[in-house]
């Protein structure tokens, strides 16, 4: 019986398709405004207009076509109805790196939704091992799913689940761990995992991708088989995260997990170093580091794990006008750390101090990062600046937002001692800080 009834379709598409006898998953042919379209029949989206047809296209591409009483339409092959099947695990070489490969979710391990027409968590990381084949030739891998969240959902709990995971699969002696991750809070997880997996033996590298796996310009394939290397055979052992290094597939760079922010919506080498370089690149199946400062694989070192966030952090960006009763907010909810995001050298409006006289004086732990991305803050150089380092506030120096807060997460998490917590805050643990920073002139103009 045809299924086309249920697909979604209405009025005068509905009509056109009966007529031509079509279901889903048939290859059709339609004719529009002199230009011709032939490909597979697939559900129309359940938000979408019941009158546009819409085909995949050999390109893989999906194309709307809206009916009108000019479009002709015409069956011209029987096909069946779009699924996905994992394809067979290929044998592993035995004598190549074991490395797992851990699935949280993401455009990585995403498909499109014909229900939806959007991209939703589907595939678990064995699907992703069947998918990409050429892992075969590059590690022997095992894997594992410990969530499946698009990033946005994922919270301190997560952070903590996934740092026990990769420390119980270190510890059965893995010569690396890659996990498949979305990549709007890639960045923040990266950070996180840095300071809860501490004296690593071998490389952690987050990975994702920006276009899901079964787009023709996916990323997803080349991502995962960069990442995989590195995570097998680098020389490095801290936390990473591995994405393209220009929009074309050259290479994969490997940042630094606590250096590293998304700095565009969707392009693909949307990742690049804040204040720091790459650690390695993989490009042609090689690794070549990037720097000689990084923490050395040995695998005899003894993982310290330290999984803990508080949940009791806020971030609050300062821009002109901030009611400072949103800081007073906080603290009446018993928050135990505030990190401010101010403008330029380390600064936020006079009209704040008051409530956070009032935060420190309650035993809050205010911390400020600069909203600028590149540069350090430098609380010494105004007035400004000097007042909020009297009134207790601690300064993160080159530390963006996104890894200060994280940092703040995890060291309220280690202790509640408001002195303690500031020591801890301000030593180095995963290279989150450096005695200077250094000129980045080719990312500052844009180049590569």
């Amino acid at each position: 019986m045809s299924q086309i009834e249920d697909s979604g379709y209405e009025g005068e598409a509905l009509r056109l398709l009966k007529q031509a006898d079509c279901d889903i998953g048939d290859i059709i042919r339609v004719s529009s405004k002199g230009k011709v379209y032939e490909g597979i029949l697939i559900p129309r989206p359940e938000l979408g207009e019941g009158t546009i047809v819409i085909v995949k296209m050999k390109s893989g591409y999906n194309v709307g076509i809206k009916v009108t009483k000019d479009v002709k339409l015409e069956k011209v092959g029987k096909g069946t109805k779009p699924t996905f099947a994992s394809p067979p695990i290929p044998k592993q070489n035995p004598a190549l790196p074991h490395v797992v490969i851990m699935s949280t979710g993401g455009t990585i391990a995403s498909r499109v939704d014909y229900r939806t027409g959007a991209v939703r968590s589907a595939i678990s990381a064995s699907d992703l091992y069947g998918v990409v084949p050429e892992l075969a030739d590059v590690a022997r891998v095992d894997t594992e799913i410990v969530f499946s969240l698009y990033s946005e959902n994922i919270t301190q709990k997560q952070w903590t689940e996934l740092a026990e995971t990769v420390a119980k699969r270190i510890e059965q002696g893995v010569d690396g761990v890659v996990i498949a991750h979305g990549t709007d809070t890639m960045a923040y997880t990266s950070a996180a995992l840095s300071f809860a997996l501490q004296n690593l033996p071998v490389p952690v590298i987050v990975v994702g991708a920006q276009r899901s796996s079964d787009r023709p310009s996916s990323d997803a394939a080349t991502n995962l088989i960069g990442a995989v290397k590195a995570a097998g055979e680098a020389p490095f052992a801290e936390v990473g995260l591995a994405m393209h290094e220009t929009v074309s597939d050259i290479g994969i760079v490997v940042h630094r997990g606590t250096k590293v922010r998304k700095c565009h919506t969707s392009r693909r080498d949307t990742f690049k170093s804040i204040n720091g370089f790459p650690i390695a690149k993989v490009k042609d199946l090689q690794v070549t580091m990037q720097t000689d400062q990084y923490q050395h694989r040995d695998a005899k070192k003894k993982l310290v794990l330290k999984p803990n966030f508080s949940e009791k952090v806020a971030l609050v960006k300062f821009y002109p006008g901030l009611d400072p009763a949103i800081i007073d907010f906080y603290v009446e909810k018993g928050f135990k750390g505030i990190l401010l995001e101010g403008s330029g050298l380390g600064h936020v409006s006079k009209f704040c101090f008051d409530a956070i006289k009032r935060a420190v004086a309650k035993g809050v732990l205010v911390a400020l990062a600069s909203q600028c991305i590149w540069g350090r803050v430098n609380m010494n150089v105004y007035d400004t600046g000097r007042d909020l380092l009297s009134f207790g506030v601690v300064p993160l120096d080159e530390m963006f937002p996104e890894t200060g807060l994280v940092k703040l997460m995890w060291v309220l998490g280690q202790t509640d001692e408001v002195e303690e917590a500031k020591k801890l805050l301000k030593t180095n643990i995963a290279g989150e800080f450096s005695l200077r920073t250094l000129p980045q002139e080719k990312i500052l103009e844009g180049g590569q």
